[in-house]
């Protein structure tokens, strides 16, 4: 029967709906189907080892069975993408040359069409990126995948380094035909001793016929301007394909939470696929849309997991929040300017005669407890007890005042605390950092807040505000067993930024507003011998001689600062923000 269907699928007028049905699932109009997985991947038991490149195929051919199976899958499913994670075929914890059997020979993204699949003899050492192509080629989606590549360089190149070849951590992004359509090679290493930054970021992107342009970056640039941040804003982009290998940092920063927090703040769709080993606090992925997300945390328990979804398209005449945000920051004068997450159409207004925020009642400040401090993510916060039923609480910091106003629907024997923190973050990184963030503590002391915490009971109504300084501003809302809420209100009111909820769905662990400051990274990072001047702010990596900063990177020649094309036009991008510092 299946057979005689498909024989007049040619004919009728029902063959794409059958298509749909027999693949498993029917798409909605404005709709795509997308699949991430996160792969327990089989490492290599000693990585620091100098193997031939057939054993190296060997260990990544059994990680590509896995991904093939997993591509099979999702195409039963109707998927018509899939994300896999980075690191996932080759591993890590190797050195500069013992990851060298596993690199692929793969030409940069302007170097032409080809088709590994179709055309495996026009390179060497392509095994690797062949068999991603066969298996988009096969099931007929479009595959994004991470793997580490090799590229030779001349001597004569100032960057080239001593053994003659660039060696970087890539993405590559496959047609359903199996073509390569576009490769990124990671701006914003961590730690990773093994590969090479590229001269230049990659604003790397691709087309499809179901979603338009996916933009694609990977891990660490999440947290980076470049390329993340302005990839998206200059090609418009509302689809963003994310490889990762994230280790979980709570509060603030674990995976499910930020990448959420990201499609929020830009009102992009993210297909985020992670790394899994929760030995080594690796694991969260997801698909997300501004509003809506379908994750998977596991701390527990090994092996991979598929995720698939329908989600819908986000078009390019759509505003980012983070566009929003810059727009309240020009008229901070309009009393109405407030957006909320719950539907991506919906835009709420306070209304003249509602209470202003950024205020506490006096009675409130008389009654706000003596201040304390403890670290959390490695900075020095400034905290305030959260005690009783409700209350408004206040605290500050340098230049940002972060204020609550909360009542407890249940009283609990749990400690929380309001916390506050402006300024530069130099562990596993350098950026400034603007956060106003309540947290649960993890006991009844104050030397316990800003510890990881994975559960809580407390349901807590609350209005969380900040007169912060950037338009950068990442919503966290994070609640028990390391699950997502979404706020209920969030934006701009007469300078502060805002984030509002009433009844979380379980019990709270963080609500935060976190900022990043692109412009103070910059002033603030050091050079062994000089301190940079506001002139020379933003600038990007340059060789192999830098200092990282959060949005931004510091690059040195030995002898001067160089700055190119795009540093001066993200400074006049910078200028015509006006941004108030």
């Amino acid at each position: 029967m299946a057979l005689t269907m498909v024989a007049l699928c040619w004919k009728l007028p029902i063959c794409f709906l059958f298509y749909q049905v027999v693949s498993g699932r029917v798409r909605r109009e404005g709709h795509y189907v997308a699949a991430v997985y996160e792969h327990e991947s089989i490492l290599s038991p000693t990585p620091a080892a100098l193997v031939e490149r057939r054993s190296a195929l060997e260990l990544m051919g059994r990680n590509l069975d896995i991904y093939e199976q997993q591509v099979l899958a999702a195409a039963r499913q109707g998927a018509q993408i899939i994300v896999f994670p980075e690191d996932g075929i080759h591993g890590f914890n190797f050195t500069r040359s013992s990851i060298y059997p596993y690199l692929d020979f793969v030409p940069h993204s302007h170097s032409g069409k080809w088709n590994p699949c179709r055309e495996p003899y026009l390179f060497n050492d392509t095994e690797v990126v062949q068999r991603l192509s066969c298996m988009a080629l096969k099931n007929k989606l479009f595959l994004v995948a991470n793997l580490g590549t090799k590229q030779p360089c001349e001597r004569w190149d100032p960057r080239c380094p001593s053994d003659g070849r660039y060696q970087f951590n890539t993405n590559v992004a496959f047609a359903a035909d199996g073509t390569l359509l576009a490769t990124y090679r990671k701006h914003n290493l961590y730690f990773e001793y093994a590969f090479d930054t590229p001269p230049e970021p990659d604003y790397a992107f691709f087309d499809t016929p179901f979603a338009g342009k996916f933009g694609m970056f990977t891990c660490f640039d999440i947290l980076f301007f470049e390329p993340a941040v302005n990839l998206i804003r200059q090609y418009n982009l509302k689809q963003i394909v994310y490889p990762t290998a994230w280790m979980n940092q709570l509060p603030l920063l674990s995976a499910v939470e930020f990448q959420q927090a990201f499609a929020t703040a830009f009102n992009v769709n993210i297909l985020a696929a992670n790394i899994h080993h929760p030995t080594l606090g690796m694991t969260g992925s997801g698909i997300y849309t501004p509003v809506k997300s379908f994750i998977y945390h596991n701390m527990e328990s090994y092996g991979g997991k598929l995720i698939v979804a329908e989600i819908p398209v986000i078009t390019p005449d759509y505003k980012t929040n983070s566009e929003i945000n810059e727009r309240f920051r020009e008229n901070l004068h309009d009393s109405c300017r407030t957006f909320t997450s719950t539907s991506l159409d919906d835009e709420v207004c306070f209304k003249e005669q509602e209470e202003i925020p950024g205020r506490v009642s006096e009675k409130g400040k008389e009654q706000s407890p003596p201040p304390f401090y403890a670290e959390m993510m490695y900075d020095n916060f400034t905290f305030v007890p959260v005690w009783g039923e409700k209350g408004e609480l206040q605290v500050c910091a340098n230049t940002l005042c972060c204020y609550l106003s909360y009542r407890r629907v249940v009283l609990t024997d749990e400690l929380y605390a309001l916390g506050v923190f402006d300024g530069l973050h130099t562990v596993h990184g350098t950026y400034y950092v603007q956060a106003c963030a309540l947290v649960k503590c993890g006991g009844l002391s104050f030397s316990t807040c800003g510890q990881e915490v994975t559960d809580a009971t407390a349901l807590i109504d609350f209005q969380l505000w900040g007169n912060m300084s950037t338009p950068y501003i990442f919503p966290l809302l994070l609640t028990s067993g390391i699950t997502l809420d979404f706020a209920d209100h969030m934006g701009w009111k007469n300078n502060y930024y805002f984030l509002s909820k009433n009844r979380t769905s379980s019990g709270l662990l963080t609500a935060a507003v976190y900022g990043r400051w692109t412009r103070k990274n910059s002033l603030h990072v050091l050079h062994p011998q000089r301190r940079l001047t506001a002139g020379e702010l933003p600038a990007h990596r340059y060789g192999h001689t830098q200092l990282t900063g959060g949005w931004g990177s510091v690059p040195y020649s030995l002898v001067k600062l160089h700055l190119d094309k795009s540093t001066f036009s993200e400074l006049q991008w910078f200028k015509e923000l006006r941004i108030h510092t």
